[in-house]
């Protein structure tokens, strides 16, 4: 048997999987959407690897989960690990990027950098309140401009006069963008202008403060548009190192920092044909008043978090 480790990174818009080996080849790998449904998304997820590793005699031995709901998903798989992002993505990219010292990474509604020194994160930031330059602002951008988001690369690259969008904020950008086509602009740039815009919104809000030197590495969804890895080359005046498994960076991050946790135990993929769900309630125990979410398998408390101390959780598990 080939013994092996599987990986989730649970997006707000995406999910993401992957089965690494020992030696951290990727054995198998998914890219779906969420749709506002993790637990779904990851049943699909199961399904799809399941099929992908059909005949390679794959035996997963720990698993791990990172992304917006790793707490939620690591409780239905028993993960071995569960991490937040900042950390899966550096674990990962040092996996094929050894002396990486900046990582650029944005994904569906989110965007982050991670500062490295000799192997080690030493300082990050987080996009806060606005998904400007993200990947769904990028999608509705391309939805209203008539064109498939997958296209927007090429159209930038086309541009002969990349025109000026104010990309500070979601709303000033898409008005700018609307003004800028109804005065004839040509499409290529305006998405030249788009693209640029986003990486300036980048470098001076989630990367304001930060010493950023070359190695870069951009991650992400947003990556694989050349149009924003371009900018962000002209931009930096570095070479921008985009990887062909950079969306799916975070899993496997977390898939190797499953295997380092040393603690296996063989996984099922029939654990996709339980019933899962979640609920909410309020402790009232005390002044907290806490918010407990709670995750039920067949109707059976599972696991619980989001509670102050351990009162809330005992009244579920042994009820008075």
């Amino acid at each position: 048997m080939l013994k092996s480790y599987l990986g989730i990174d649970i997006g707000s818009i995406s999910t993401k999987g992957v089965v690494v080996t020992e030696e951290g080849d990727i054995l198998a790998s998914s890219y779906l959407w969420t749709e506002g449904n993790p637990i779904g998304a990851v049943k699909r997820l199961l399904a799809q690897l399941e099929e992908d590793l059909t005949g390679t005699e794959a035996r997963i031995v720990a698993v791990g989960t990172t992304g917006s709901a790793r707490e939620l998903i690591g409780a239905i798989l028993d993960a071995q690990a569960i991490k937040n992002e900042i950390t899966a993505h550096a674990m990962g990219t040092l996996s094929l990027h050894p002396d990486v010292r900046t990582i650029f990474e944005i994904g569906g509604q989110d965007s982050k950098i991670i500062i490295l020194r000799d192997g080690i994160p030493v300082d990050y930031a987080m996009n806060t309140l606005c998904a400007a330059g993200t990947g769904s602002f990028l999608s509705s951008q391309a939805k209203r401009l008539g064109i498939q988001v997958e296209q927007f690369g090429d159209y930038a690259l086309r541009a002969e006069r990349p025109t000026k969008i104010a990309g500070r904020c979601t709303v000033f950008a898409e008005s700018d963008l609307v003004h800028k086509a109804q005065m004839g602009y040509a499409v290529e740039d305006i998405v030249a202008g788009l693209c640029n815009a986003i990486v300036s919104n980048y470098l001076n809000n989630v990367g304001k403060g930060k010493k950023i030197e070359a190695p870069i590495v951009f991650q992400g969804g947003v990556s694989k548009n050349v149009g924003v890895v371009k900018a962000f080359a002209d931009a930096t005046g570095h070479d921008i190192l985009v990887d062909d498994c950079g969306h799916l960076m975070g899993a496997l991050g977390i898939a190797l920092l499953a295997k380092a946790s040393g603690l296996e135990d063989d996984f099922d993929f029939s654990i996709r044909s339980m019933s899962f769900k979640t609920t909410g309630l309020e402790c009232g125990r005390c002044p907290n008043n806490c918010e407990i979410v709670c995750v039920l398998r067949d109707e059976e408390f599972l696991a619980g978090w989001g509670n102050r101390c351990e009162v809330g959780l005992e009244q579920i598990m042994r009820p008075e």
